[in-house]
């Protein structure tokens, strides 16, 4: 089965469909969870739910790239826990990772 050429519309269209299904993605989450009472246990998973999702992504991205990863994440954290500031920690892993991959890691 082929699909019909679009011609030149054919990147309005597919923008266009991304924009219908990322909007239906939002406003589902916002009628399920309007239905949903918020318990106790339901806050604290919500709570949770930005971490396990940085998690879930960064983790595969370690195992992947290496040790050099690894080390730069953890340099990352340090610099965040310490300076309290997002632009030193990315520059902070940055550099980590830029250095690891010099000496050969």
């Amino acid at each position: 089965m082929t699909l019909p050429d679009l011609g030149s519309w054919g990147a309005v269209v597919a923008i266009g469909a991304m924009a219908v299904a990322t909007y239906l993605c939002r406003i589902a989450g916002v009628a399920v969870m309007s239905v949903v009472p918020l318990t106790p246990h339901v806050r604290r998973g919500l709570a949770a739910l930005p971490g396990s999702i940085v998690v879930a992504t960064v983790l595969p991205l370690i195992e992947r790239l290496g040790v050099a990863a690894g080390v730069a994440l953890l340099a990352a954290i340090g610099a965040m826990v310490v300076s309290r500031n997002e632009l030193v920690a990315l520059l902070t892993g940055m550099a980590m990772i830029s250095a690891a991959r010099f000496l050969g890691f």
